[in-house]
């Protein structure tokens, strides 16, 4: 059996996990997140791919390329641009590949400009609140897609 490509994006600031706001957003950092993703991926058949940026432009090229390469998933954590990127939701749009949105905290239980979500009016689902294991459930849903 051949192995599914995820691609796991994540947006502005998570490159500071463990050393930003620990109460909300753990005390892991995004490479272990990564060492739990390739261990539970290998269970699933999944193979990784990994990549940060504080860049939206770069977040928008790599979705595209998730598609390029024959993605079978994506899973996005898109930081702030949550909340402010209509191109992070037609790139989204404009793509084929399921796209998972993630998020350590719960946004609904924050301030109000962290209700909205552009990203996730365009994906598939959205994994939220459980810390470092919303990325781990939003795996395993993608993986089962």
């Amino acid at each position: 059996m051949a192995s599914k490509l995820v691609y796991v994006l994540n947006g502005p600031n998570l490159n500071r996990l463990g050393k930003r706001e620990p109460a909300i957003y753990g005390s892991q950092t995004l490479e272990d997140i990564r060492a739990m993703l390739v261990e539970r991926g290998e269970a699933l058949g999944c193979t990784i791919e990994m990549r940060q940026s504080n860049h939206e432009g770069f977040l928008v090229d790599w979705l595209h390329e998730a598609e390029d390469e024959g993605a079978h998933a994506v899973l996005i954590n898109p930081g702030a641009y949550t909340h402010t990127s209509v191109a992070l939701h037609d790139a989204i749009r404009s793509i084929k590949v399921p796209v998972v949105e993630v998020h350590l905290s719960n946004p609904h239980a924050r301030e109000d400009f962290r209700h909205t979500s552009w990203v996730g009016m365009a994906a598939k689902a959205t994994v939220a609140g459980f810390g470092a294991g919303s990325y781990l459930l939003a795996l395993e849903g993608a993986a089962a897609l």
